[in-house]
């Protein structure tokens, strides 16, 4: 099978975190017989080969300029969205082009390989590029909602309407949490097209080692005898970071030895380091910022738990932070959102707690650091549900299922 990736995220230089979802997806179809082609945006920044091979097939990443000079490339790649809450100034200035440039890249590609199917990621823009060139071309559309692309198709009536043409012209619309599927179905997006497929995780990539946890832990100022809380992700208000930081001032955590990392940068960076300054807490709390794609493995194993305190700030998906922790087999404690409870099995892989919520949050938290043998079952039973249900070999499959069923659906709709 043939499958085109439309993206305007794809890692693109060794330990880049953009995209990497992504890329391990497209690594597992490769290593099932897929040859498989990645369009996506250039950037100044991309540093790789821009072709992958095994011994059973292959993907070829193919860029494409939409702006003269280069440095004026500015979509896509985590610079697109102001805190996840609206498109930037530059992506609305650039989108003309950009979508032109997107839409004769995909014609001109597709024209040449025939695909049997177009994958987008994103709604907007690439489910509608997508959707271009598949109604052009009848080739078969699945769209995957990510998280961001949802508040951008509900922002203005354009948007809505690009949104609706996208959504009539799938075949297949996976999202990894219900908030995504309902953010859209008032733009047209049919329930009997929606599949829950999340972002998952290599079980061979990220599992228990504890090569490297001593050092670290000791470089963080973390002694043995404390409980690490991670936390790993984008500094906008989706991330609810910020309750995280007030669970850390509430009773039950203030005299407990809990020290919280926080992976990651973000526009709430700076407000959410004044909050832990303000409550009093700033010397229980790690701000490292953004950690290589292949470096973070280290801090999930050094960690006692992951904390995922998602909010509706706008709806989000599952965050690849709870797949990764859980691989590694540790204990998540997430809020009831964001998709956290298609992965976390309320009191077996960790805990659900209300969002927005720092008291609940803090009694979870609590539970865990006074509970070491509770920690590590609940991290066996979370290494276990990787294997059997997160790991991208089984979600990979999944796509592929659907992908076939499309197939044949379209060539019995051809040829009667």
């Amino acid at each position: 099978m043939r499958i085109t990736v439309l993206t305007h995220n794809y890692p693109r230089f060794a330990g880049d975190f953009s995209g990497s979802f992504i890329q391990a997806l497209c690594r597992e179809w490769m290593e099932r017989g897929q040859q498989v082609d990645v369009l996506a945006p250039f950037d100044t920044a991309y540093n790789r080969p821009l072709r992958e091979t095994s011994d059973t097939g292959s993907i070829d990443l193919h860029l494409f300029r939409y702006i003269w000079p280069d440095h004026w490339h500015l979509v896509g790649y985590g610079r697109s969205m102001q805190s996840d809450l609206s498109l930037r100034l530059s992506g609305y200035l650039l989108s003309p082009t950009f979508f032109a440039a997107a839409i004769l890249a995909l014609r001109r590609h597709c024209q040449k390989v025939r695909p049997d199917v177009i994958h987008a990621h994103w709604a907007l823009p690439n489910g509608f590029i997508g959707a271009v060139v598949s109604r052009q071309l009848r080739i078969p559309l699945v769209v995957s909602i990510p998280g961001s692309d949802a508040q951008v198709a509900n922002s203005n009536p354009l948007f809505r309407r690009m949104a609706r043409f996208t959504f009539e012209q799938a075949s297949l619309i996976t999202a990894n949490s219900g908030a995504l599927r309902d953010a859209v179905l008032p733009l047209g997006a049919d329930t009997a097209k929606f599949e829950m497929i999340v972002y998952g995780v290599d079980p061979n990539r990220l599992r228990p080692d504890a090569t490297g946890v001593a050092a670290l832990r000791a470089e963080l100022g973390i002694a043995p005898s404390d409980v690490m809380l991670l936390a790993v992700g984008r500094m906008v208000a989706k991330k609810g970071f910020n309750v995280l930081l007030r669970a850390l001032a509430e009773a039950e955590l203030s005299e407990r030895p809990v020290v919280a990392v926080l992976v990651g940068t973000g526009d709430e960076w700076s407000a959410w380091q004044w909050l832990a300054a303000s409550l009093g807490i700033a010397t229980r709390v790690r701000w490292v910022g953004n950690v290589p794609f292949d470096e973070i493995g280290v801090y999930y194993n050094a960690c006692d738990l992951l904390v995922m305190p998602s909010v509706t700030a706008p709806a989000d998906g599952l965050n690849v932070c709870v797949p990764d922790a859980m691989s590694c087999a540790k204990p998540v404690v997430g809020s009831t959102t964001a998709g956290n409870d298609l992965a976390i099995v309320d009191g077996e892989t960790g805990f659900l707690v209300p969002e927005g919520d720092p008291s609940a949050l803090a009694q979870a938290i609590a539970t865990l650091a006074d509970e070491p043998t509770l920690r590590k079952q609940m991290g066996f039973l979370g290494r276990l549900r990787v294997e059997t249900d997160l790991g991208w070999p089984v979600l990979a499959q999944r796509y592929l299922d659907h992908f076939e069923r499309i197939r044949e659906k379209k060539n019995t709709d051809l040829h009667g």
